[in-house]
């Protein structure tokens, strides 16, 4: 069994088993075997109750005492991924990881992602142990056979990686980290081109503690995260691999707790990564990866491998796992404190807001304005020329080519582009001619006419805009529909969802910092209602608060309820509240943490699936490209493992497909 540091609390799933008989043991696996089928329920009840140590002494009893190889002999007698998982849980863990890297390496192509997770998160000791395991195991130079199989930065990395000599020493200079977040800044952000060496040489040799404190150090200096930089700078499995250093260095468990849940979301299993990532954290860290997971993604690691998979699979996995976090009364302190430090991270982030769609330079209305007219003019019309103008110009220079039009051709630019589109382009591209006050107003209206309501939209807008967006939205819907919005919401819905909505609607929400102490008291009055069971007013106290306070302030009070509760706040609204409050609750918690994380969700669930969600589609490409499209890109591609382009391109056609596209901005 892994042994932990001098000092730490051994934070493993699997431990050494009382009594330990090998003889016995190996005994009991051969019966286990013997003769017609075999109990699979005695094999993996015995194998995942051993420490890793204890299966080592087994196999060799086994051999002393029936002439066999016991790992050949659960081959023969187990299949699938029943099977696989047993046998790497009978192997030490370098060895393990060398079976891996070699399946990786072998045959028509190459498993990056096996190599990227492996060699990004091993130790020095981990990784000198795999050297040698390779070479033992394969007669094999483990450096020689990456070299052959990989290419340019990528490989460099691996093979820096691989040396095992990050440095280990905890004495951190001041001096140095500034000279090196300075370093990978010049790197990148301030170079044409990126000196990828600087990076590799940084990112692959400094010590963990070191790197924390540069990458602290670098959102000072460029009020960018590091990550925002690699995904800016590098590319392809090198920018991947980076990214995955990146992680593990803040934290590894939070880097596997991730890898866990990306590989049963969604349909289909990723077996592998799931077998792997369990069998080689079972006795590492895999209490600090469950608590990670139920905080992140507020289920616990049990019951979504218990939902995931199936049979003798699932009962040893689970068995791995060694608990479950849903489960009354398993509250971990420990959890608390990993969520406080994210929401710590995401309160002192600056991150910079960017847009795809940007003013055109050399930008000519009276030119563009002729374009257009003849783009419509005679039979037939050039959509391809009306995309291309309308998704590279501004929105004030959009309106600029509106007045422009009208000055030229004495003809309303809107009326034409009106009658010459049709369908969902013509929504797009109309929507994207109205100036976004205007816009969101009319899909306000729209979201409140005919029979039934919009509640989403109503909830997407409202709960999103900046208070000047808002009054900006209240002075445009009085304008165009000669009615006040706060009035067409009090009559188009009701209850504690109205009261949500018309509140939002004020645009009174405060716009200064936290308050630490008010914070305090402000999460200890939602802990206390949350307790009670008045669902009235909890809803009156969630409202007073999530409505009113600055996104700052609303930062600190999540992490104060975090620390109070071991709970986040989304998951209290979830658990404690229904229907429209329930939805607009959380859209307004999950736009507090992460707003380009909210839309890339938003995104990505109007295009999941059978059909398409077009009006939200078009409504959040048109209403953010010139916020914060670029921060949602890559808050898609993050989270859902593929770029909104990609996305966009599998699921929509013709000229709409074109002019989203074009939006986008880019293939990530």
């Amino acid at each position: 069994m892994a042994k932990p540091a001098q000092g730490a609390k051994y934070r493993g799933s699997i431990h050494d088993f009382p009594d330990f008989d090998p003889g016995q043991d190996a005994e009991a696996l051969y019966n286990a075997m013997k003769g017609f089928g075999s109990d699979k329920e005695a094999i993996l009840e015995l194998i995942t109750s051993r420490s890793n140590r204890q299966r080592q002494e087994i196999c060799q009893s086994y051999k002393s005492l029936y002439g066999k190889d016991l790992i050949a002999d659960l081959k023969y007698e187990l299949t699938g991924k029943f099977e696989r998982l047993i046998v790497n849980l009978m192997r030490p863990l370098a060895y393990c990881d060398a079976k891996e890297i070699k399946d990786a390496l072998a045959g028509i192509g190459t498993d990056e992602k096996c190599l990227i997770e492996i060699l990004a998160s091993r130790t020095n000791e981990q990784m000198h142990q795999l050297v040698a395991a390779y070479k033992d195991a394969y007669e094999r130079d483990l450096e020689a056979d990456i070299i052959g199989d990989t290419s340019g930065h990528f490989q460099k990395m691996l093979v820096v990686l691989l040396q095992g000599t990050r440095e280990e020493d905890d004495v951190v200079s001041e001096d140095l980290v500034q000279q090196d977040a300075q370093d990978l800044y010049e790197a990148g952000e301030l170079k044409w081109g990126t000196d990828e060496a600087q990076f590799i040489y940084i990112l692959g040799n400094r010590s963990k503690q070191h790197l924390r404190l540069v990458f602290d150090e670098y959102l000072k200096t460029t009020g960018k995260p590091i990550e925002a930089s690699i995904r800016g700078e590098l590319s392809g499995d090198f920018e991947k691999l980076m990214l995955a250093v990146v992680k593990c260095i803040r934290s590894t468990p939070e880097y596997f707790a991730e890898r866990l849940f990306k590989a049963m979301k969604g349909l289909g299993t990723r077996d592998n990564s799931l077998i792997r990532i369990m069998v080689s954290r079972s006795e590492l860290d895999m209490l600090d990866i469950r608590e990670i997971f139920r905080t992140k993604y507020e289920k616990s690691l049990y019951s979504m491998i218990k939902n995931d998979t199936s049979g003798e699979y699932k009962k040893a996995l689970l068995k791995l796992c060694g608990g479950d976090d849903d489960a009354a009364g398993q509250f971990f302190p420990e959890a608390a404190q990993v969520a406080y430090q994210m929401w710590e991270l995401s309160a002192v982030a600056r991150v910079e807001l960017n847009g795809t769609v940007r003013p055109a330079n050399d930008f000519n209305p009276d030119a563009d304005a002729k374009a257009l007219r003849k783009a419509m003019k005679g039979i037939g019309t050039d959509e391809d020329t009306i995309i291309d103008i309308i998704t590279h110009r501004s929105n004030a220079q959009r309106q600029q080519i509106r007045q422009t039009f009208k000055s030229h051709f004495g003809r309303d630019l809107m009326a034409d582009l009106k009658s010459e589109l049709s369908g969902d382009l013509a929504r797009l591209i109309l929507g994207l001619m109205l100036p976004p006050d205007h816009y969101d107003a009319k899909q306000l209206k729209k979201a409140m006419e005919g029979a039934g309501t919009d509640e989403k939209a109503l909830i997407e807008i409202l709960a999103t805009r900046t208070n000047a967006e808002i009054r900006a939205i209240n002075e445009a819907y009085k304008e165009d529909y000669h009615k006040s919005l706060e009035d067409a919401l009090s009559s188009d819905t009701s209850g504690h969802f109205k009261r949500i909505l018309v509140s939002l609607a004020t645009g009174n929400r405060e716009e200064g910092g936290e308050d630490r102490d008010r914070a305090r008291e402000d999460a200890q009055e939602i802990a206390d209602t949350s307790s009670s069971g008045d669902k009235t007013s909890l809803e009156t106290r969630f409202m007073m608060i999530l409505c009113t306070r600055s996104y700052p302030h609303l930062r600190r009070v999540f992490q104060e309820f975090i620390k109070m509760t071991n709970y986040d706040v989304e998951h209290v609204i979830k658990k404690e509240m229904s229907g429209d409050v329930k939805d607009a609750f959380v859209a307004i918690v999950q736009s507090v943490k992460n707003k380009p994380l909210f839309f890339a969700d938003k995104l990505y669930k109007s295009m999941k699936g059978a059909g398409t969600d077009e009006k939200t589609l078009t409504r959040i490409m048109v209403s953010r490209s010139e916020i914060d499209l670029l921060n949602i890109r890559r808050e898609f591609i993050e989270k859902y493992d593929k770029s909104l382009h990609h996305v966009i391109e599998g699921d929509t056609s013709g000229d709409f497909m074109k002019a989203l596209l074009a939006l986008c901005g880019g293939e990530d």
